[in-house]
């Protein structure tokens, strides 16, 4: 039986600030942008205690914690961070699926893995990098990833076959990988909030209701994932999108390139990515769609290179019609790290 490990950084860039700055432990804390519109990346424990937590506006966590402390991003030093921990994860194991900058997992099948073992994994990363790991193990990727989350921050959980599916079935349908809000939203609303209601639907309902994901949580909440770990993994794009009542205000389609610019910019750094190539898409209320890519010499990663790019394409070729989707997707993409990239 396979023994997959995924290793979680807990609240990793807040606890960057943290270990250089010790004056901050046991204070909330976020790392953001300055500005009152700028988004939360990462909220560590004492600030979560507010019901403040990533994604969420500046202005909406002062609110919550006066006395909030905010830091800026330092993505060289997080990304210096994120290598010393897997060169350490390096030691373990060969088989290393990097997911992002904070996770990953580990295939150490036949290395017969107990508690006293996880415990000392963990205490050699906090000895050697300075930081907390949260630690699951189980027979697949799907329940290893759901043990780390299971009792962080420096939490080690693991999952055993005979466990399983009784183990889940009192989980909230928000702790399983794979339903992000929209899926959430749409299971809510047929009445399944828990895993042992999901657990109550059919194959078919569920292939109907989501597509090729709906066979996907059948499975995993039965145990069943045949994943593996996956040493490289080529990407080929990365993007997000969104569609809203059809609308020709400039102005309020400019507003989703800025959103956008701002997640793209997040996600690639997290998966430790850049792009050559961003691409715009368009779809007008006749439901027709369009496109306009522009491939650049150096790599885009940062925010404002984003905005700034996606800005222009839009301004090439939308002509005022109204608009009902904006989507924007980076390609060509390299690995961030091998380009020796310096941060500011």
């Amino acid at each position: 039986m396979r023994e997959i490990l995924h290793v979680d950084l807990d609240a990793f860039y807040a606890s960057c600030e943290e270990l250089d700055y010790p004056a901050l432990k046991g204070k909330p804390l976020v790392v953001a942008g300055r500005s009152e519109r700028s988004i939360i990346t990462t909220a560590n424990y004492e600030a979560r205690k507010f019901g403040i937590h990533s994604a969420m506006p500046i202005f909406m966590a002062k609110k919550l914690c006066d006395h909030l402390i905010i830091m800026p991003m330092r993505r060289g030093r997080y990304l210096q961070k994120s290598q010393e921990v897997f060169e350490i994860l390096s030691s373990y194991t060969d088989i290393i699926e990097k997911v992002s900058i904070d996770e990953s997992y580990l295939d150490m099948t036949g290395k017969n893995l107990d508690l006293k073992y996880l415990k000392a994994m963990q205490n050699n990363i906090l000895k050697k990098s300075g930081l907390n790991v949260s630690i699951g193990l189980s027979f697949n990727k799907f329940l290893a990833k759901l043990a780390s989350d299971w009792n962080k921050p420096r939490g080690i959980k693991i999952i055993n076959k005979e466990e399983v599916p009784e183990i889940l079935m009192d989980l909230d349908i928000r702790k399983i990988h794979g339903i992000g809000k929209k899926s959430e939203e749409r299971l809510r609303n047929i009445g399944i909030n828990k895993v042992r209601d999901l657990y109550l639907l059919n194959e078919e309902f569920l292939t109907e209701f989501f597509g090729k994901l709906g066979t996907d949580l059948y499975n995993r909440i039965r145990g069943i994932d045949e994943r593996e770990v996956t040493v490289h993994r080529e990407r080929k794009s990365i993007g997000t999108e969104s569609t809203f009542t059809s609308t020709d205000n400039k102005k309020i389609i400019e507003s989703y390139i800025e959103k956008f610019a701002g997640e793209l910019s997040e996600n690639l750094y997290r998966k430790n990515i850049c792009g050559y190539t961003l691409t715009i898409k368009l779809k007008d209320e006749n439901f027709k769609i369009r496109t306009r890519s522009r491939t650049f010499d150096t790599v885009l990663f940062e925010r404002d290179e984003i905005l700034k790019a996606g800005l222009n394409l839009l301004r090439e070729f939308y002509g005022g019609e109204k608009i009902r989707l904006v989507g924007l997707t980076m390609s060509n993409l390299v690995d961030l790290y091998a380009h020796q990239i310096t941060f500011f």
